[in-house]
């Protein structure tokens, strides 16, 4: 109890690239100019799903919900990652660690929901296109946006609650840019079998089966639209579906090249793999979130238009 109370007085060190000095200029410029992208893009993204009345469909609903999600995931770390880019060796207390971390994991597991309920929007609206204003009214898909937010959140305040009853010892310096939770863990001078079997099944269910479900959902939309006799209605019906498919595979590409990559065997090769894993993980964390608006802005007309008209009335008006 002693050790986790000094743990908790003194907080942790984020090591970020303080021991790569000359790439730090480089990455604060291009995560800042990437970020300013992710505020703007998902903010209009926001902005024409609530302004533009022919929006106002669960598909939207749900699209303005990944871009708020993406506005607050990015918002609960790079700020962080950027005070680490010019304050050398960072630290952070071990309230505000906790919180980042929560943040982080809920945000995460909330969009693994929501793509998944996206999925299912698109699997009716194109395999039971006559039922769908029945099933998707505005009695279901409110509450499962709300759902993917508790369920998120719920799942997150158990990995943190058994991370923060854990006793910290040593340095206390976490090698990666943030409180990133598998970092966090590794400066625990206690047994984390616990953790790691939680996050186990939290994966399982957060990555797995939102995986599966999309799977199955793209299979049956994917024969439903060989089965249209007009190539151009099947060129129309995978259109309203095709920019939630890019998103999904780059989302879980990602995923799966960080977590599917050999590690190194050469304790030389070790400390560079170590900046190249929290590099990827990095720009895993910024990569999505820059894309979406760009994706649904150039794959829809609907956005586009909406996007057009908006920024023309603005215009207009001053």
């Amino acid at each position: 109890m002693e050790v986790a109370n000094q743990s908790i007085l003194a907080g942790f060190v984020l090591l970020g690239l303080s021991d790569q000095p000359k790439l730090e200029k480089t990455f604060f410029v291009l995560i800042l100019s990437v970020y300013m992208v992710i505020l703007l893009g998902n903010g209009l993204l926001i902005l024409v799903t609530i302004l533009d009345s022919r929006l106002h469909t669960p598909m939207y609903f749900f699209l303005g919900n990944l871009s708020f999600l993406d506005i607050c995931y990015t918002t609960s770390s790079i700020p962080l990652v950027l005070d680490g880019f010019v304050t050398p060796r960072t630290t952070i207390s071990f309230s505000a660690c906790a919180v980042q971390m929560f943040l982080s994991f809920a945000l995460g597991a909330t969009e693994c929901v929501l793509l998944g309920m996206m999925a299912f929007d698109r699997y009716v609206a194109i395999c039971n296109p006559l039922r769908y204003p029945v099933v998707m009214s505005k009695a279901a898909y409110v509450p499962m946006a709300v759902s993917s937010w508790v369920a998120g959140g719920a799942n997150s305040l158990v990995q943190i609650s058994l991370a923060v009853q854990l006793p910290f010892c040593g340095d206390k310096v976490i090698n990666h840019f943030t409180c990133e939770i598998l970092a966090v863990l590794k400066l625990a001078c206690a047994d984390i079998s616990i953790n790691v079997i939680s996050m186990g099944v939290a994966n399982v269910i957060f990555l797995g089966v939102p995986v599966l479900f999309i799977s199955v959902s793209y299979i049956f939309i994917l024969s439903t639209i060989l089965k249209i006799p007009s190539a151009e209605g099947r060129k129309k019906a995978f259109s309203t579906c095709s920019a939630h498919l890019t998103v999904v595979v780059i989302f879980y590409g990602t995923i799966l090249f960080m977590y599917a990559k050999p590690k190194s065997k050469d304790p030389l090769g070790a400390d560079k793999q170590d900046v190249s894993d929290k590099l990827i993980s990095l720009f895993y964390g910024v990569l999505t979130p820059m894309l979406n608006p760009i994706i649904y802005s150039l794959r829809n007309k609907d956005v586009k238009t909406a996007a057009k008209t908006l920024v023309s009335q603005k215009c207009f008006a001053q």
